[in-house]
């Protein structure tokens, strides 16, 4: 991926991914702490013998712009008409003969239902796409509907499914992992989800 990837800022009407920086700390913290319950069971936690996590908002954008630095890690925030409205973070970036990556993502309460995600990450996707990237990949828990129709809206298929994938909410869980090509979508994400809202507005 190319350096003018990084820092981006991603316009869909009034949903904005920009970087995460240091300064969206008090907004970020009223996002999770609104959506503590909502989001508790989707989020990673450390494994026995993992590597501590950040304890503080600004040692996670530090670490995160360190991967940004590294080409590694894309960490991106997301707003819906100026307002300060989740994270989606490009991780796992691999270059050479493979040049893929995958998307996590998360959303203050407040903000679900309107459809912001499936359009954020529609953003990312076509950026990374747009700057060198060929394959990016979604895993999600089999019981987080809402992350679920976010892959269906998207219209990414599922590839496979991987026991004990990642440590979430306290346990290795499982996940259903979803894959997009830049062959599968080459007048980009963006347009087809337009398209298929579009569509589903007509029937």
């Amino acid at each position: 991926m190319s350096d003018s990837a990084w820092p981006a800022r991603l316009v869909d009407g009034d949903v904005v991914v920009r970087p995460l920086v240091r300064s969206d700390q008090a907004a970020w913290r009223r996002a999770r702490q609104r959506s503590a319950a909502w989001l508790q069971p989707w989020d990673a936690t450390v494994p026995p013998g993992g590597d501590a996590r950040p304890t503080s908002f600004p040692q996670l954008v530090r670490r995160l712009h360190r991967g940004a630095r590294a080409g590694t890690t894309y960490p991106f925030a997301i707003e819906v008409g100026g307002q300060f409205a989740g994270q989606i973070t490009v991780i796992n970036i691999v270059r050479g003969s493979g040049l893929f990556a995958s998307i996590g993502y998360w959303l203050d309460q407040e903000f679900a239902g309107r459809g912001v995600m499936p359009r954020a990450a529609a953003l990312v996707i076509d950026h990374c796409f747009a700057h060198g990237l060929h394959r990016i990949e979604v895993a999600i828990r089999p019981e987080n509907s809402n992350s679920l129709r976010v892959v269906e809206k998207l219209d990414i298929r599922e590839i496979g499914y991987a026991p004990k994938y990642l440590h979430i909410d306290g346990q290795w869980r499982d996940h259903r992992i979803y894959a997009v090509t830049a062959e599968e979508c080459p007048e980009g994400m963006v347009r087809r989800l337009r398209e298929a809202e579009s569509h589903q507005s007509q029937e």
